[in-house]
């Protein structure tokens, strides 16, 4: 009994908050006649404020509450803010106004900035993981670890050659693998279960359903809606920057395939 409302209190805990969030992105180099000695005079004369600056909303006015031990699916058509709202939750794009506030570390897998296409996946292994936050000890000790997961060294030898020479879905396995090795306060990935066999996606479900038990957060941005379904409890439906619904994945889910025909 007690263990139930220890369970029952600790899944209370809130992980994620977002609060009328907005996200909005600056692109230089609006039509203005480039090139011209009149669109030149006119960015002088304009200089300081943003009518030469194209303006992309891309989350406008997002609010929910992602709790400790949850699996949420991120579902939306293509540019419907999906990717941008979990690049705001990592900390690595700021509001236009609202606020997001996360219990723990958030972290967006992949970790693409420190993994090199001239680099062995061995080294790789390392810096990836270094980049997580985990001791070059952690790393060793789960190194095998990894490369099993990600599959990659059953046709071969891959491991010790370079990224360069892997295909996409066997560098997203070995992204995923190496994220996965670590448990995450909030881990939040993007499109990782569309790449690989259904052997791998197996793998990786399993490894999600793990993590969630270690009292972390998953967010899962898939069009694979079966991947949504095996995966997560609740789904979060954007479109066009709007949260248009968040619920249990099965109604969410329903009412988007009546939206999309499938």
């Amino acid at each position: 009994m007690a263990d139930d409302m220890n369970n029952a209190s600790e899944a209370h805990i809130p992980t994620v908050i977002a609060d009328g969030l907005h996200i909005v992105y600056r692109v230089n180099g609006a039509k203005t006649g480039k090139g011209s000695a009149t669109s030149a005079l006119s960015r002088i004369v304009r200089r300081g404020d943003e009518r030469g600056v194209r303006k992309v909303h891309a989350v406008k006015g997002v609010t929910f509450t992602a709790y400790r031990g949850e699996a949420i699916g991120l579902i939306g058509s293509n540019g419907s803010g999906k990717s941008t709202l979990l690049r705001a939750i990592a900390g690595l794009l700021p509001a236009e106004r609202g606020k997001v506030y996360t219990d723990g570390q958030p972290s967006l897998l992949g970790v693409n900035a420190a993994l090199m296409n001239d680099l062995t996946g061995e080294r790789n292994v390392i810096l990836g993981g270094l980049a997580m936050g985990m001791s070059r000890e952690q790393i060793r000790e789960r190194y095998q670890e990894i490369v099993d997961f990600s599959g990659i060294n059953e046709k071969g030898d891959f491991i010790t050659l370079p990224m360069r020479t892997y295909s996409s879905g066997m560098a997203a396995r070995l992204r995923f693998s190496i994220a996965a090795a670590k448990d995450h306060d909030v881990l939040m990935i993007d499109e990782a279960l569309a790449t690989g066999d259904r052997k791998f996606q197996k793998r990786s479900e399993a490894r999600i359903r793990e993590l969630r038990k270690e009292a972390g957060t998953v967010f899962l941005v898939s069009h694979n809606n079966k991947s949504i379904r095996d995966t997560c409890d609740r789904v979060l439906w954007l479109e066009r920057g709007e949260l248009r619904m968040d619920g249990p994945t099965a109604e969410v889910l329903k009412e988007y395939e009546k939206f999309t025909g499938k």
